[in-house]
């Protein structure tokens, strides 16, 4: 990152009107930098950066297909210190209704993040997923473990989008020496998730805040690591301002099964709701738990936010919606 002493660190934000992009664009401003966000507002929206007003450029643009960075008033930026590349579906419906869009990100939408990055020497920043480990077969998942993906599955669209997206990164730091850093970010949740986004914390949460049965796929037993969204932001900057080129997962080391998650709606919304089990989608992971030991040791980061604190939260949040 350039020295903010000597003039205001310009960074390019994909996907910054998303739910942790959004919040990840705060930060970013709230420390001083100047954020320029570019998204297509598909799965995101410019609402996540209404209270920003004036103080944040917006394009609104496919990656995939450039970053419009010259459609902004004053034109492209004369320095981009930073390139944080956070556009993607990210929920399993949205990816599973858009998997050629998904595919299209994750590559040329990649690639045309790190050009921007390469031409101005900018640092580059990956959101990567758990999703890479696909239904793992070491758990706890360390970032050495390769993997267990079903290159052809319904799934795939978004688990080896991002696995390419890393091996592209990986290769402009090699080939073009781009100074880059790869954050694997396991399952978050927080403000700004939408209700209907259909990952299973909105999910639970939404259906026990309204009285209805909670939906369970599968008997239940599967496990997952929920992270409350400003840690997950915490560490994204941590990781951004580090000198760690290597994978880093982002992720809580608690493990829960859904059904556990259950209960924990439960007690935080105070409902009785029943629970209906439906149809295991194909590829869903048996378990998913991150070690975060690298994160510890070379970013001095850990999840702070507990489950029960976390949920009661979001569900302020909804209910503000409402």
């Amino acid at each position: 990152m350039a020295d903010p002493t000597t003039r205001q660190p310009c960074v390019i934000v994909t996907g910054g009107a998303g739910f942790v992009g959004s919040h990840l664009v705060d930060r970013l401003v709230e420390r001083g930098d100047s954020v320029v966000v570019v998204d297509n507002v598909v799965t995101g929206s410019w609402d996540n950066l209404a209270h920003l007003g004036d103080r944040i450029g917006r394009v609104e643009a496919d990656v995939s297909t450039g970053l419009g960075l010259d459609g902004l008033p004053a034109g492209p930026p004369a320095h981009i210190d930073a390139v944080l590349h956070l556009a993607s579906p990210a929920s399993p419906p949205a990816y599973l209704q858009r998997p050629l869009e998904t595919l299209a990100v994750g590559s040329e939408g990649t690639r045309q993040a790190l050009e921007v990055a390469r031409v101005h020497h900018a640092r580059f920043l990956l959101a990567s997923t758990s999703e890479i480990y696909g239904d793992p077969e070491v758990h706890p998942q360390p970032e050495s473990y390769l993997g267990n993906v079903n290159s052809i599955g319904p799934r795939s669209c978004y688990d080896e989008a991002k696995r390419f997206a890393e091996a592209l990164t990986m290769a402009y730091a090699r080939a073009e020496g781009v100074s880059v850093r790869i954050a694997r970010l396991f399952n978050t949740y927080g403000p700004r998730l939408r209700a209907e986004d259909g990952r299973v914390v909105s999910n639970l949460l939404t259906q026990a805040m309204e009285g209805r049965p909670m939906s369970v796929y599968g008997d239940g037993t599967q496990t997952r690591s929920f992270g409350y969204v400003d840690d997950t932001v915490d560490g994204l900057i941590r990781l951004l301002d580090s000198d760690v080129e290597m994978p880093v997962n982002l992720g809580t080391p608690t493990e829960f099964s859904v059904l556990e998650l259950v209960e924990a709606v439960r007690r935080v919304t105070g409902t009785s709701a029943e629970v209906v089990h439906l149809e295991l989608p194909a590829d869903d992971p048996t378990q998913r738990q991150p070690d975060i030991t690298r994160a510890r040791e070379l970013l001095g980061w850990e999840p702070k936010v507990g489950l029960m604190d976390g949920l009661a939260r979001y569900a302020d949040w909804l209910a503000g919606q409402a």
